[in-house]
């Protein structure tokens, strides 16, 4: 099912963040979005001047130096009543962004005791973490789809996330109504188009984009692979691989799927858009030190190409065509390396054992052949 527009504020929020990151050009950023040059320097001109409240803020002043103890805490029950998983590390910073002199931490917390707003079971699961993460964005790139929640008017929505490694910018977050190949690459080509193409993408090992340890590529890696993109598989069950993603999931079923009812694929994605907004660009995240995912991302400089991209062989490299059953010929035997790369053309790389070869698909390496090994005749995976 074709993605739902943004909500016309979320869209021009996002645009003007983006624009702000100097990443890309305002003339390359309205290619992307689908409006002119001019648009954007007049959503631009309207932040500046405060003439249009494009990022939804509060529009509270931010020095307040009469503001009373009792209108700080009425405050942090509002915003908790608007975010009810948001604890006392986050409202603080909030309310440190609105400009209000808060109260530590400890004490909004305690607030939050006090009104019988905190639950003493849930705050007690969570633990702290170490962390990983890549270097810059779109370097890596999470995806994974969510349980499929049900919808009052019958059927199913599969929320479909895409996640910036570096950031945790959420790059995607896309009401599905199936989990099938061609519903994830018609959205993946939209993020694509709007945010530029990552250097990598790590997904499971589970439908659409896996089928087993032995054998992970399908149709939607094999395109990717052709897009330039590297695919990196996670553990089987080892959820803490894409550990971004799980924790992204937990706070979107917290705040939003926990508490709402959804009626169709549509409404669930007007309510997604305003999430995924409040997500990226107001909601404090502790793994940033408080800050916002919208503060650390920037688009990527590669647009998304025209046209798969052409991979030149090495002088060494042997090539050869994937046959029908995902098997090709080389020195008098036959391999299989997987029927999603059938028609496909594959380049055998010699390494420096003798006997062993590389088999390689534009920029990901699928795995080695071992021509002195009878046991096997398929193409292994690294760490198999």
């Amino acid at each position: 099912m074709p993605w739902k527009v943004d909500s016309v504020v979320s869209q021009r929020l996002e645009l003007v963040k983006l624009v702000a990151t100097q990443q890309l050009g305002v003339a390359e950023l309205a290619r992307r979005f689908g409006v002119s040059r001019k648009t954007v320097y007049k959503w631009m001109a309207r932040q500046v001047d405060g003439e249009g409240d494009l990022s939804n803020r509060s529009r509270r002043p931010r020095g307040s130096p009469h503001q009373t103890d009792r209108a700080i805490e009425q405050r942090v029950l509002e915003l908790r009543d608007a975010h009810p998983a948001w604890g006392g590390r986050k409202l603080r910073a909030v309310l440190t962004r609105e400009g209000l002199r808060s109260p530590a931490a400890s004490t909004i917390t305690e607030i939050l005791r006090r009104h019988g707003k905190l639950d003493p079971e849930s705050a007690a699961k969570h633990r702290a973490f170490q962390r990983f993460e890549r270097e810059a964005p779109n370097e890596l790139w999470q995806m994974d789809f969510k349980g499929h929640i049900p919808l009052t008017a019958g059927g199913r929505c599969h929320p479909l996330t895409v996640l910036d490694d570096h950031s945790r910018y959420s790059i995607g977050l896309v009401a599905c109504d199936n989990e099938r190949g061609e519903t994830v690459s018609t959205s993946l080509k939209k993020m694509f188009q709007r945010f530029g193409m990552p250097g990598q993408m790590l997904m499971d090992n589970g439908s659409p984009w896996g089928n087993d340890r032995e054998n992970p590529w399908t149709s939607l890696t094999v395109w990717l692979l052709k897009l330039g993109v590297r695919v990196s598989h996670g553990r089987p069950y080892h959820p803490q691989t894409q550990g971004k993603a799980e924790r992204f999931h937990r706070t979107l079923n917290a705040e939003l799927l926990s508490t709402r009812a959804f009626r169709d694929i549509d409404d669930c994605q007007s309510q997604f858009d305003p999430w995924r907004e409040v997500y990226n660009f107001h909601r404090p995240h502790e793994a940033l030190s408080m800050g916002v995912p919208g503060d650390r991302y920037q688009p990527s400089t590669r647009a998304f190409p025209d046209q798969f991209v052409k991979w030149e062989s090495a002088p060494d490299d042997q090539v050869r065509k994937v046959q029908q059953e995902g098997r090709v010929d080389f020195r008098g035997k036959t391999w299989h390396v997987s029927k999603a790369f059938r028609g496909e053309q594959v380049f055998l790389r010699p390494t420096n054992i003798d006997g062993k070869w590389e088999v390689w698909f534009g920029p990901q390496c699928l795995g080695q052949l071992n021509e002195r090994d009878e046991s096997t005749r398929r193409v292994v995976r690294r760490g198999d």
